[in-house]
């Protein structure tokens, strides 16, 4: 029997081990991690992150040929093939801070796998990683090796969160880079056979390591640009009256543009986007790509711009202040059908309103109050903040409250903010909302859910992103 051992138990590495072991009750999949707290949660009834589809996979594989463990060293030097799918962080200090990933665990992962290894192994890079890494990891393996031999390839994830299962269970591309040598492309053809298992043959592409590697920084890229692209021209159709919607909808009929990924918001956000642009940026300035670099540091530049314009929208509508008023936040992870909120929008908006002592009420289905807390008290990379986006002290989080209803999160507010476009705000009874809370009433539409005429004629005062300005609103700019 095969053995594929996956070092790393996160948003990547259990889902992806979990659906292997699905389409291939042949492979024994083993999915390790030194931390017992996710172990045991992947072990329990309460799986530690939330994927539609992903709780009746695991149930169904799990003790079969599906295996959660902390003894790291055991399944890494029984395996055949050893996914490598640990954090790759964005440097907070020394060369390259604020940009560079940081491949200490990775780092740590290899020469783990060097130490405890019996037989020839293939090593597979499932993290986003900057490119070359593979050649890194090659060196450490290779002068560790004590007659071992090592094949490593990059099998970059493409992975949306909230439809992880359905991307895996229908990729659009499998990618599997590899040494150009008899071994390599053996490893490759050894990888290629267990996604092929239900992955049709056309969607599974080869190439060398570094087009691989730099694959998966580039895909990312584009699709952020895209959603900075979108929301750009929001703030233009705000300032001329129109319709952010109507002229997405115009430009993505135009099939080389197509539509995806062209939703105007309060803006993107997840663990890869920004992380990964910022890698790009590194890597192109390390290259003397200074002109390259600038490009994509834009997009990241727009992204934060389109956090502050939100904010500002929010203070200067509600009579330039919101101290003291109560503003709910309904929504707090990045996406819907998702418990994630690494680099959410919603974090910087929150900090913002925070900034200017707004008493926010919080409710979202999937995010912990635990999580809320501990996401708005935490420092984060610093990139051209402005001031009251800076991190908050803990004294601040007095100012905080989470709940578990939205019509209690709104009850008595000021305002309300819709932060996350989960399908139950666009059902919710906003008339009741409307008669609990303040007036006048005001709703901020960061995901263009709501109907805003609708809302018009409940009474609210409604900005909604990149759509014609409400009365109340036009001589009230957002300026930074």
């Amino acid at each position: 029997m095969v053995k594929i051992c996956c070092i790393g138990a996160g948003y990547v590495g259990g889902p992806t081990m979990a659906v292997i072991a699905l389409k291939c009750p042949a492979i024994e999949v083993a999915v390790v991690d030194i931390s017992v707290a996710r172990i045991t949660a992947w072990n329990s009834d309460q799986l530690p992150i939330y994927e539609p589809g992903l709780e009746d996979i695991v149930k169904q594989c799990r003790g079969m040929n599906l295996f959660f463990s902390t003894e790291v060293e055991k399944h890494v030097s029984e395996a055949d093939i050893i996914f490598v799918s640990v954090n790759t962080p964005t440097k907070t200090r020394g060369l390259g801070a604020g940009k560079a990933a940081d491949l200490t665990y990775w780092e740590s992962a290899a020469r783990m796998i060097a130490d405890v290894s019996k037989n020839d192994k293939i090593v597979v890079e499932k993290s986003t990683v900057p490119v070359k890494t593979a050649e890194a990891i090659e060196k450490i393996l290779t002068h560790n090796c004590k007659g071992i031999k090592y094949q490593i390839l990059s099998n970059p994830e493409f992975l949306a969160e909230g439809t992880a299962i359905e991307d895996l269970f229908k990729p659009d591309r499998v990618l599997i880079g590899g040494r150009d040598t008899p071994e390599g492309q053996k490893a490759i053809q050894a990888l290629k056979e267990v996604y092929a298992h239900w992955v049709p043959e056309e969607n599974i592409i080869c190439t060398n390591l570094w087009s691989a590697e730099l694959s998966k920084l580039a895909a990312n890229a584009f699709l952020a640009q895209r959603i900075s692209s979108v929301n750009a021209m929001s703030a233009l159709c705000e300032a001329t009256g129109a319709d952010v919607t109507q002229v997405s909808h115009a430009v993505g009929k135009d099939t080389r543009i197509g539509p995806k990924f062209l939703n105007a918001s309060v803006g993107f956000g997840g663990s890869c986007f920004q992380k990964d642009i910022l890698n790009l940026v590194y890597i192109c300035e390390c290259n003397g790509l200074k002109e390259v670099a600038n490009y994509w540091k834009q997009v990241i530049k727009v992204n934060d711009y389109q956090k502050n314009r939100f904010v500002n929208r929010i203070v200067s509508s509600m009579f330039n202040t919101v101290s003291g008023k109560k503003i709910a936040i309904l929504g707090f992870a990045f996406k819907k059908d998702t418990g994630d909120t690494r680099e959410t929008p919603a974090i910087d908006v929150c900090k913002g309103l925070l900034g200017d002592n707004a008493h926010l009420s919080i409710y979202d289905p999937q995010v912990t109050e635990h999580q809320i807390q501990k996401d708005l008290s935490m420092n984060k990379l610093d990139w051209d903040h402005a001031i009251h986006l800076q991190p908050m002290s803990p004294t601040v989080m007095k100012q905080l409250n989470v709940v578990w209803d939205a019509y209690e999160a709104t009850k008595g507010a000021h305002g309300l903010c819709l932060l996350t476009e989960w399908d139950e705000f666009k059902t919710l009874d906003f008339k009741k909302i409307y008669d609990n809370m303040q007036k006048p009433a005001f709703v901020f539409d960061g995901r263009n859910i709501v109907d805003v005429q609708k809302l018009r004629e409940i009474g609210f005062i409604v900005y909604s992103i990149g759509k014609p300005l409400d009365g109340w609103l036009k001589d009230m700019p957002a300026v930074a």
